[in-house]
């Protein structure tokens, strides 16, 4: 519809719409959730998830952390397991661990994926981090990455009911089941690093460096993104001749 203008008298040009941001639910995602949306074929056939700072669980942690929420990456893991473009999943650890219950419901989802899976850990695979590294199909850490294993706790004071040890203990078996399970690591082993004195300042426990962990066989190979990235493709070529198999 034309308009006059006032100051010239002359119709005016018809008002265009307004044109919606492109990008906008990318940046909301982003401020949101820390993360991209799911790549799309033309992008990429890979999903990469990242796992940074503090694993935030049931509780809220304090605005200042750097943390990762567990109900964002829940519905990611779902979005990329059902979602046919994407072949395979390349996670990316850099945390200092945090809620149990929650980086174990984490490490269940990875591990029982249908695509490949791998995991690459960057600077720091701590405390509960250890079980989402291990749960990919093929675990990676750089050379200079380290892994703390140490006890389940809750804040360092002293535990006065029995019924909370045993549940602690019960934690930590389920920690420790899963973790065994999922890489080559004996339970003695895994048990003697847990429990070491002396490593850790005021604290038991071991801070396991990268190749150590390949050694111990709790993580597959010493490497960087380009070497998971080639074994991820790797295994999306096996997946993919698996399902033609089938097919046939």
């Amino acid at each position: 519809m034309f308009m006059d203008n006032p100051n010239t008298g002359q119709p005016s040009a018809p008002e265009q719409p307004k044109k919606e941001q492109k990008g906008s639910g990318i940046l909301d995602k982003i401020q949101e959730l820390g993360q991209t949306n799911v790549p799309d074929m033309d992008q990429s056939n890979i999903h990469c998830m990242t796992v940074v700072g503090q694993i935030e669980g049931h509780m809220q942690l304090p605005p200042q952390n750097k943390t990762t929420k567990y109900e964002h990456l829940i519905p990611q893991l779902v979005a990329a397991e059902q979602n046919p473009k994407i072949e395979g999943l390349l996670l990316i650890l850099n945390t200092v661990g945090g809620d149990v219950e929650a980086g174990l419901a984490i490490s269940e989802m990875v591990s029982s994926m249908s695509k490949p899976t791998v995991s690459l850990v960057l600077g720091g695979g701590h405390s509960i981090g250890v079980p989402i590294a291990v749960a990919s199909n093929y675990s990676f850490i750089a050379e200079t990455a380290t892994m703390t294993i140490h006890p389940v706790r809750l804040t360092g004071l002293v535990i006065g009911v029995p019924q909370t040890f045993e549940y602690l203990d019960k934690m930590q078996e389920r920690v420790i089941n899963f973790v065994t399970k999922h890489s080559s690591i004996s339970e003695e082993k895994f048990k003697e690093l847990m429990l070491s004195k002396g490593n850790l300042t005021r604290d038991i426990g071991t801070n396991v460096v990268g190749t150590d962990a390949v050694e111990y066989g709790l993580i597959n190979e010493v490497g960087g993104i380009g070497q998971a990235l080639k074994k991820l493709n790797e295994l999306i070529e096996e997946h993919r001749r698996a399902q033609g198999e089938i097919m046939q």
